[in-house]
């Protein structure tokens, strides 16, 4: 008889595992709200191998060594490098570059300044001497009651094309290309000279000159001329 109750035990308990099994699969099988994506599948390129680089093109890393040695070499074939560097002794904190970019603002400063008759902004400009020579024309325009009008198209070129130190003294000259409108009218708003509707090329040469041993670091216009006075 004992015999006959372990065989219903163990009828009764493959009974049970079955119907936990059914529940299982039923629950297994359900998708809820809360499931991850399926995974992309490999693309078949990966599956067949690496591709094939006989069509890619690697260019050529620039090293920071090969720019140095070129910056260097540039530098070294520009003859007015002995000068500027003359002046960068002079004045450690010179930089071409940067003065270039100042001096190009001062052109357009000075060439408005004068337009208007704006003395005051000239004289922070200016030395004695080429104030003078502006604020002189100026007062010759105003007294026979003309006027300028003018318009600065562009600068096309603002270019470093000397320099030299003398004692305390730094010189730099600039070559300055623009495009300019400028029309001369009588009190009556009577064209006197220039077109309204010409646009002229323009060259200046300006001389900008610094006290090295001075605290004050601007530069001051101390001359002016035309590519034929020189």
């Amino acid at each position: 008889m004992g015999d006959g109750f372990q065989a219903l035990d163990i009828i009764l308990f493959a009974m049970i595992a079955a119907f936990l099994v059914l529940r299982l699969r039923s629950v297994l099988g359900k998708k809820t709200g809360h499931q991850r994506p399926p995974t992309l599948e490999r693309s078949t390129k990966e599956e067949e191998g690496p591709v094939s680089d006989k069509n890619l093109v690697e260019f050529p890393k620039l090293r920071k060594d090969d720019t140095n040695n070129t910056a260097a070499e540039a530098e070294a074939d520009d003859p007015l490098t002995p000068a500027l560097t003359e002046v960068k002794i002079a004045d450690p904190n010179f930089n071409p570059s940067e003065f270039s970019e100042g001096a190009k603002g001062a052109f357009e400063l000075v060439v408005e300044a004068y337009a208007k008759g704006d003395e005051k902004t000239l004289r922070t400009l200016l030395n004695d001497e080429v104030f003078n020579d502006f604020s002189a024309a100026i007062k010759e325009r105003h007294d026979a009651g003309e006027k300028l009008d003018f318009t600065l198209i562009g600068i096309t070129v603002a270019k470093i094309i000397d320099a030299r130190v003398e004692g305390k003294m730094a010189f730099i000259t600039m070559q300055f290309d623009s495009e300019q409108v400028n029309i001369t009218r009588d009190k009556n708003e009577n064209i006197l000279s220039g077109d309204p509707n010409q646009i002229e090329k323009i060259s200046d040469i300006w001389i900008f000159a610094r006290n090295t041993q001075a605290g004050d670091p601007n530069w001051t216009l101390v001359e002016t001329r035309t590519p034929e006075s020189l």
